[in-house]
């Protein structure tokens, strides 16, 4: 069954305005219940994922962050599904919701933005579920910086290049472990991926360079990548603070930079599909470096 098999709410009909609607009257669900954690992806209503719609449309219950995922995603959910908006509950709300799905039977799906792996506040969520004896599953998500990267049109890990990638944030409101202070890891000088990061760009911007990235470094800065309102910007690490500053970026922007940003026509060619490299699909040389290696599949 493919996402478009799922009857979405009829037109007109406002996800918000189901908010609790069904919630004192126990549904038909599962014997046992369970949550399913789905990956929404970066904002477009068609990157979500197959299993991610067909969950979706099953639920009985949806636990929607309406200010991260736009309600054009919702329309893959029943019309007769309770909706809780996470954006003005507690944890513990949820964790109340959870309670209440093993009771009756439910399942709920709960949508997190890109993918729920990546600064998804899945940890304490899945705690809980462990705790109740909850059943759970985890439905992977396009993430922001897979849609970001195909914005910009160019792959992230260049050849020669930079073929390491960092996911981090800076330390603001929220703490980051002694061992993974920015600064530190900018002295690896390879493709970074900032999310959380545009509260104090100035501050941002120091850390970076007294970590070792040169000023001139290239940086791309992507606001809502995929929404109708996307803006992508491309700047030199020395110009980022103005460059927020000028656009009024300050939340739901994801910052790359690095030296793979700046990898343009140049020769930098994986070394897998050159003539040269043989392996056990594209064999070359003695028959004994593939002993064990079985035969290639048919058409290979």
């Amino acid at each position: 069954m493919t996402a478009g098999d799922h009857a979405g709410p009829p037109p007109g009909d406002d996800p918000e305005a189901r908010t609790g609607a069904a919630a004192d009257t126990p549904r038909a669900g599962s014997p046992a219940g369970r949550v399913v954690f789905v990956g929404a992806g970066p904002g477009a209503a068609d990157l979500i994922t197959l299993r991610g719609a067909r969950v979706l449309g099953e639920a009985d219950v949806v636990v929607w962050p309406r200010s991260l995922v736009p309600p054009e995603v919702m329309e893959h959910a029943r019309a007769d599904a309770e909706v809780l908006t996470s954006d003005d509950h507690t944890l513990e709300d949820v964790i109340q919701l959870f309670a209440r799905a093993k009771r009756e039977g439910l399942t709920v799906c709960r949508l997190q933005s890109g993918d729920p792996a990546i600064y998804a506040t899945l940890h304490e969520q899945i705690n809980a579920c462990r705790r109740m004896d909850l059943a759970y599953e985890i439905v992977p998500g396009v993430g922001s910086l897979s849609a970001m990267a195909a914005a910009l049109g160019q792959e992230l890990t260049v050849p020669e290049v930079a073929q390491s990638l960092i996911l981090t944030r800076r330390a603001v409101r929220v703490p980051m472990p002694d061992n993974e202070q920015l600064q530190e890891l900018a002295g690896h000088g390879t493709t970074m991926a900032l999310y959380l990061s545009v509260r104090r760009p100035r501050e941002l911007v120091a850390d970076l360079l007294a970590g070792g990235y040169a000023p001139e470094t290239p940086v791309a800065i992507g606001y809502r990548v995929s929404w109708p309102d996307e803006v992508l910007l491309r700047c030199r690490l020395d110009e980022l603070a103005a460059t927020l500053k000028e656009h009024k970026i300050t939340t739901q922007a994801l910052i790359v930079l690095g030296p793979g940003l700046a990898a343009g026509e140049e020769e930098r060619r994986s070394h897998v599909y050159r003539p040269n490299y043989g392996h056990r699909y594209r064999r070359l040389g003695s028959p004994k470096r593939y002993k064990g290696a079985g035969a290639p599949p048919e058409g290979a």
